[in-house]
């Protein structure tokens, strides 16, 4: 008698390998004190155009950095980390914020409450009292963006429930679906419920009026991040881009460059 066949492990679903960055990107662990090396060089370079730790909230991490082009801005951009809500901070990020300077653009770069400590929602709530003091604070177009968890907050203060009629939204391999996050094992430190997971989906709200989108992700990413992209293209009917041979954690470089195609997408100006 034969054995009932056995499939390879690989064709059971597994969610969890959807979404690993790590797992599959060469060298993973080198990259955050890269990261944070280069944003400290980039941030001494800048001198007096950087200014660090501005408060925008009670809380130690709601605070910002920012980053003054040189002459008269064009216009301010909000760039929010990622982490999967539950890590990093402004202090990793700053140079990425070079492209847009270059291009004669304010960069704002927050850090954030993180999950478990409060909620998605209640980052989502910090970063829109952010953005009500940028729309009072500053005249031009203000334009949000953000990597990962950080594309699901950019593309949240995005929609109509906030109706803060930005200028422009460009999230970077983002989250914008929270139903598949309940059934991943990081769900067991997030916390996040069902009813959080519907509200917190930009994919089931509108894009508020007057908003042009554009979502990127990279060409090598996880499967679960290529699905939760086009899922907010089509969903926003506007238009995504791919970059070829980048994965989750070098996709953002481009925000370097002011001649990429990202940073021309990114602001359009």
């Amino acid at each position: 008698m034969t054995s009932a066949f056995q499939p390879p492990a690989y064709c059971w679903p597994d969610p969890d390998r959807d979404y690993a960055n790590g797992d599959f990107i060469a060298g993973a662990a080198l990259y955050p004190p890269r990261w944070q090396a280069a944003a400290q060089a980039f941030r001494d370079s800048l001198g007096a155009r950087a200014e660090c730790d501005l408060s925008y909230g009670s809380h130690p991490r709601e605070a910002f950095d920012l980053f003054h082009p040189e002459g008269e801005a064009r216009g301010t951009l909000l760039l929010i980390h990622g982490g999967w809500w539950l890590a990093f901070g402004r202090k990793d990020w700053s140079h990425l914020a070079a492209g847009a300077l270059a291009r004669g653009w304010r960069v704002v770069m927050p850090s954030y409450p993180l999950t478990p400590e409060v909620r998605i929602s209640t980052i989502t709530e910090s970063l829109a009292r952010l953005t009500r003091s940028l729309k009072a604070s500053y005249t031009g177009p203000l334009v949000a963006s953000g990597h990962s968890a950080g594309g699901h907050l950019a593309a949240r203060l995005a929609t109509t429930e906030f109706g803060f009629n930005l200028s422009r939204c460009l999230p970077i391999s983002p989250l914008a679906e929270l139903g598949p996050v309940l059934g991943l094992k990081a769900n067991q430190t997030l916390g996040l419920t069902e009813a959080e997971a519907a509200a917190e989906s930009p994919v089931r709200q509108q894009l508020c009026p007057g908003t042009r989108a554009h979502i990127h992700i990279g060409g090598l990413e996880r499967p679960g991040f290529f699905w939760q992209a086009r899922m907010l293209a089509e969903t926003w009917n506007c238009p995504w881009s791919i970059a070829g041979g980048k994965h989750h954690f070098d996709v953002v470089d481009d925000l370097c460059d002011p001649d990429s195609a990202l940073i021309s997408a990114l602001l359009a100006d």
